[in-house]
């Protein structure tokens, strides 16, 4: 409702908001604030369970053992199930340089802490020097503990893998639902893969990140199709949920239309779909095929892609991409004409596995039947 003043002042009113806005940020930067100290702690918690394994060679008990006693100390808290325990000492298996940074170490530098936690990076290969440069000094303590959860139960030891996800979750602010959406469809594996020419035909500063923006193959398994779809439907089922599209497309893309009317000469053209990538800052020209690539897709593509870079690419723009994106494909056909292009082309492959049968739509009743049912309770059977 809000008081008097705040309704005929503008100055106090814009004050308020300023105040409101302020103790947000500030309950934001807490809340960040608190995530880091726990993760920092579990991640400590973890180095000290791999020295006491080692110290003293504990039997098949050790997390329970643990768990118990400090429940015993700690009665109140509730993260030092045996299930925790044995995902914090995971966390610092996995990231062991990561609890050592300039701020931390400049602080730290003549204590035990720190003579004894470098000797520890040093046996797993890793060197006083290079701790304080470790991508991962920071930014593992930056995501919610749930997440990372979620990541090590992926990535199953691999150190790489579990930043590529710890990387992508903070650029996109990723709900632990879609994490999960990307983790299951094996982002990590198919990000940056399709066929392209874009180091060819791109400036070496273009190339790596605009190959970094493609996928192969592309999850549609968000849509549910019959099994003889044809390429409308496919099409319109991806217009249907264009927000999953965009999601699996990526970063940064910006959804501009479908059948995007272009003219070429005398004719009349039609682009499957338009978009434009704000990371890149480039048009990208997407055609789909609900079928085997051929040759001469390449080509058409390659057309669209010069019209764009005519009529709505400005000087502002990098070089327009087109992408391709069939159902499957010849790896050495697509090879081939690809280096047969000019244009920067990518070609990828789809998967759909949520297909239904083909007389489903059949069996389901029609409108008329259901309004007959509604019409007559009996279901028109004879007494």
């Amino acid at each position: 409702m809000g008081s008097k003043l705040i309704k005929t002042n503008e100055t106090y009113r814009d004050w308020i908001r300023e105040v409101s806005s302020r103790f947000r940020r500030s309950q934001i930067k807490a809340a960040v604030k608190v995530n880091d100290e726990m993760l920092r702690f579990y991640w400590s918690l973890g180095r000290d369970m791999e020295a006491q394994k080692e110290a003293y060679a504990w039997g098949s008990h050790f997390y329970k053992t643990i768990s118990e006693d400090l429940r015993t100390e700690l009665p109140d808290v509730k993260s030092f199930s045996p299930r925790n325990l044995l995902y914090m000492h995971q966390f610092y298996r996995l990231f062991p340089e990561a609890g050592i940074e300039p701020k931390i170490g400049a602080q730290l530098d003549n204590s035990v802490f720190t003579k004894q936690l470098v000797s520890q990076l040093s046996d797993v290969g890793i060197a006083q020097q290079d701790v304080s440069q470790s991508p991962a000094a920071d930014e593992v303590f930056r995501i919610p503990w749930g997440h990372m959860i979620q990541i090590m139960n992926k990535a199953r030891g691999d150190r790489e893998k579990a930043l590529f996800y710890v990387r992508k979750t903070m650029e996109n602010n990723w709900s632990r639902a879609v994490l999960l959406n990307f983790l299951d469809t094996d982002l990590y594996e198919r990000q940056g893969k399709a066929l392209t020419n874009f180091a060819r035909t791109l400036p070496a500063e273009q190339s790596d990140l605009a190959q970094e923006i493609t996928k192969d193959p592309y999850s549609f398994d968000f849509l549910t199709l019959r099994k003889e779809y044809d390429e409308k439907e496919l099409k319109d089922a991806l217009m249907d949920r264009v927000q999953n599209f965009l999601m699996e497309l990526g970063t940064g893309f910006a959804y501009m239309g479908r059948e995007v009317r272009i003219e070429i000469g005398n004719t009349e053209k039609y682009l499957d779909m338009l978009f434009y990538n704000t990371q890149r800052h480039c048009y990208i020209v997407v055609e789909v095929k609900a079928g085997k690539f051929d040759s001469s897709y390449a080509g058409q593509l390659g057309t669209y892609v010069v019209a764009v870079n005519h009529q709505l690419k400005t000087e502002h723009d990098n070089p327009t991409l087109g992408l391709l994106v069939c159902k499957n494909l010849d790896t050495v056909e697509a090879q081939y004409a690809l280096e047969s292009s000019s244009q920067p082309l990518g070609i990828s492959r789809y998967e759909l596995t949520r297909l239904i049968p083909e007389d489903f739509k059949g069996s389901m009743p029609t409108i008329e039947e259901i309004e007959a049912e509604l019409a007559d309770p009996e279901g028109g059977q004879e007494e």
